[in-house]
C-alpha cells in the first residue's frame, strides 16, 4: 500500500527529470488519445448489420418498391447505406451513370473513414524518435559531467544516464498505445470497403433482375 501511495509522486518526479522532451511527447499523447476516442465514436456510429440491410433493400426492390428501398437506407446509418442510396436515386438511368455516382460517393465515404488516421501513424513513428532525441541529449549532458568531474562520481553519471532513458521509455509507451489502435482502425476501413463493394454488386444484380422481370412482364 505504501508503494502504491508513493507511485503518483514517483511518476511525477520521473516525468520532470525527463526534461523538455517529455512535454512534447505528452502533447503527442494527448493528440493520440483524442483521435482514438473520436475514431471509436465514428466507427460505432457507422456500424451496420450488412446482411439484414441488403436483404431489406433487395426485398423492396424485387417488389418494385424503389422508394421503400431508399427508406431502408435512410433508416440505416453508415457509408454502405449512404452509397446504396445514391445508386437508388439514379434508378432508371444508364448503368454506367449509376456506377459512376456510387464510385464518387464511395470515395467520399472512405475518405471520411480514413480521416485522422495519418495523425495516429505519424504519432506512432515520431513519439519514439522524440524519446531517442531526449536520450541523446541526456547522454550528451552526462558526458559533459564526466568531462568536468571525471569518473570520480560514477553515481552522478549513472543518474544522468537513467534520466536520459526516461524519454525513450515514455516515447515507446505512447507508440505502443497508438500503433494497435491505428492498425485496428485501418482494418475497419478495409472491412467497410469490402462491404461497400459487396452491397454495390448485389444492388446491380438486383437492378438487373428488376429489368429482366419487367421485360418478361411486358412480353
Amino acid at each position: 500500500m505504501e508503494t502504491l501511495a508513493k507511485l503518483p509522486g514517483d511518476l511525477l518526479k520521473y516525468y520532470l527529470d525527463g526534461g523538455m522532451t517529455m512535454h512534447f511527447i505528452s502533447m503527442l499523447s494527448l493528440v493520440s488519445i483524442t483521435t482514438i476516442v473520436y475514431k471509436l465514436i465514428v466507427f460505432r456510429k457507422v456500424r451496420l448489420n450488412l446482411n439484414e440491410f441488403i436483404a431489406s433493400v433487395r426485398g423492396a426492390l424485387l417488389k418494385g418498391n424503389v422508394q421503400g428501398a431508399m427508406e431502408v437506407c435512410e433508416q440505416s446509418r453508415g457509408p454502405v447505406a449512404a452509397i446504396v442510396k445514391t445508386g437508388l436515386l439514379k434508378v432508371g438511368k444508364p448503368k454506367d451513370e449509376i456506377e459512376k455516382t456510387m464510385e464518387n460517393a464511395a470515395i467520399h465515404e472512405v475518405a471520411y473513414l480514413e480521416q485522422y488516421l495519418p495523425v495516429l501513424a505519424t504519432i506512432a513513428n515520431i513519439a519514439p524518435l522524440l524519446g531517442f532525441l531526449g536520450t541523446v541529449v541526456g547522454m550528451i549532458l552526462s558526458f559533459d559531467v564526466i568531462a568536468q568531474h571525471g569518473l570520480n562520481n560514477p553515481g552522478l553519471v549513472a543518474k544522468g544516464i537513467s534520466v536520459a532513458l526516461l524519454t525513450t521509455a515514455y516515447g515507446l509507451i505512447v507508440a505502443f498505445v497508438t500503433q494497435p489502435f491505428y492498425n485496428y482502425f485501418n482494418s475497419r476501413v478495409v472491412a467497410y470497403t469490402r462491404q461497400i463493394e459487396t452491397a454495390s454488386n448485389i444492388l446491380f444484380e438486383t437492378l438487373d433482375e428488376m429489368e429482366s422481370s419487367d421485360s418478361t412482364a411486358t412480353a
